[in-house]
């Protein structure tokens, strides 16, 4: 057992540091080196070292670590009812302000601000935490995939898993570029429950929506703000923006779905295209598509040469002309299953 799996109270007192105290109780003592694996015994100040022997631990008296520990629990509440009264001290005055103009303590603000990721991910988690339907999410490609840590993936994870095992849904977009990432791929294999995922060439900025009723959005380019959002208009808009980005966008799990070529041209490619006759840079295209500029290089060139064309000119007038576009838009029938 790991030493994080020891860092508790007494009054949470795992078996292996019980057996070794009571031992230690009854035989007066044990070798220095059978507490390293139960550290939570000299922690918590139930074995402290020999002062004859530094390699012999000597168990404390049950009836002084009880006292010693209830002590501090005195102590920790006596800090709060003093924290307590500086709280009333400085809020009294403040009360007898006219509040007409501030709401009601039960009121619940339609728009908030969170700041840091610790708070967005705690108001997201506290949402979550009371939903039994639908969580709708909207994930882009920035950049960072696969950065978070560890502690932040296992929370996301955790957190997904209770609402399915309470009998919920959830629905993900995401831009096509992490269509086959590892790394989320094997994050839906490891939930148990009613979890989809497709893909859409190009995606909106990040959004939550929990249950209909809660949706958070980016309040900033960095995405240290965000904006909780509880109006009830705002929130049916962003429902009805994503189900008609889920209509048209292509299956991924649990089952993945290949867009079909259309004359030799890519899904991707048909794509570019669609920005290119719009007249985007290169480095635009590749941030609308969630790609770097070398990979949308290559794929224009790849398109310039299956349409024929001689320069970056010319290539706008052959999309038009070869209706790559116009079939897409017309093209009604089922896209073939991915091998």
């Amino acid at each position: 057992m790991t030493a994080e799996a020891h860092s508790h109270g007494a009054d949470e007192m795992c078996e292996a540091g019980r057996t070794l105290y009571e031992r230690a109780l009854r035989n007066g003592g044990v070798p220095t080196h059978e507490a390293t694996d139960v550290p939570c015994l000299i922690d918590l100040g139930l074995l402290h070292p020999s002062i004859e022997d530094l390699e012999w631990l000597e168990p404390t008296a049950p009836a002084v670590s009880l006292h010693q520990l209830l002590r501090a629990i005195e102590d920790r509440i006596a800090d709060e009812r003093r924290r307590e009264a500086r709280l009333a001290a400085v809020f009294e005055p403040l009360m007898r302000i006219d509040g007409r103009h501030t709401s009601s303590a039960s009121d619940t603000p339609m728009l908030r601000v969170l700041s840091g990721s610790d708070r967005i991910n705690r108001a997201i988690t506290e949402a979550m935490a009371e939903a039994t339907r639908e969580l709708l999410c909207i994930q882009p490609h920035t950049g960072h995939t696969g950065r978070r840590s560890a502690v932040a993936q296992a929370r996301s994870l955790t957190r997904d898993q209770d609402l399915l095992s309470r009998g919920g849904r959830i629905r993900t977009l995401y831009q096509h570029t992490l269509r086959h990432a590892p790394s989320l791929l094997a994050r839906y294999e490891q939930l148990r429950g009613d979890a989809e995922a497709r893909s859409l060439d190009e995606v909106t900025d990040r959004l939550i929506v929990v249950d209909s009723t809660i949706a958070f959005i980016p309040a900033d380019k960095d995405g240290s703000l965000a904006l909780e959002v509880r109006h009830p208009a705002l929130v049916d808009y962003f429902v009805t923006t994503f189900d008609r980005l889920w209509r048209l966008a292509t299956p991924m799990y649990p089952q993945a779905v290949q867009r079909p070529s259309l004359n030799g041209v890519t899904p991707r490619q048909r794509a570019i295209a669609g920005l290119l006759i719009e007249g985007h840079t290169d480095s635009t295209v590749a941030d609308r598509l969630g790609m770097n500029v070398r990979t949308a290089r290559v794929h224009i060139a790849k398109l310039a040469a299956t349409l024929g064309s001689e320069s970056r000119a010319q290539l706008g007038y052959l999309i038009g002309r070869s209706g790559i576009l116009d079939q897409e838009q017309e093209q009604g029938q089922e896209p073939s299953r991915e091998r």
